[in-house]
């Protein structure tokens, strides 16, 4: 049995996270076939989200989509949101919140099988850190 990723859970702590400081989340989508989003709203092949409990209605974060109920121009749609198209969660006031890359990716550093290093060749270069506000 596969280990189950570990984004739907990152999604739903900084939901919580952003409900506890009274924060309005925002969901980054990648639209791909399976996302149900209005098109009309998405621009470049995605489309930012307001998940905020005021800002739709039967909200699920499920492990394997984000469904929920919202109004865009005033007409109600019913939004399906897989996992692996959600590029990020941010809250709105403060733009803090996470992104996730590629396509269910592991943490950087990550260790595979029995403690072996990642397959793959190691990154060139000296590593930068930079700040995110």
């Amino acid at each position: 049995m596969s280990e189950p990723s570990t984004k739907p859970y990152l999604i739903r702590a900084i939901f919580d996270w952003c409900a506890d400081a009274g924060y309005t989340p925002y969901l980054a989508v990648q639209v791909n076939e399976y996302t149900q989003v209005p098109m009309a709203y998405v621009k470049d092949g995605k489309i930012v989200l307001n998940i905020g409990m005021d800002a739709v209605r039967n909200l699920q974060l499920g492990n394997e989509d984000i469904t929920c109920g919202g109004r865009f121009g005033g007409v109600a749609h019913q939004l399906i949101v897989p996992m692996s198209a959600v590029i990020g969660i941010f809250a709105k006031e403060t733009g803090q919140g996470l992104v996730f890359q590629g396509q269910e990716s592991s943490p950087m550093g990550a260790v595979t099988g029995a403690g072996e290093p990642p397959d793959g060749p190691s990154p060139q270069g000296k590593p930068t850190l930079r700040v995110v506000k």
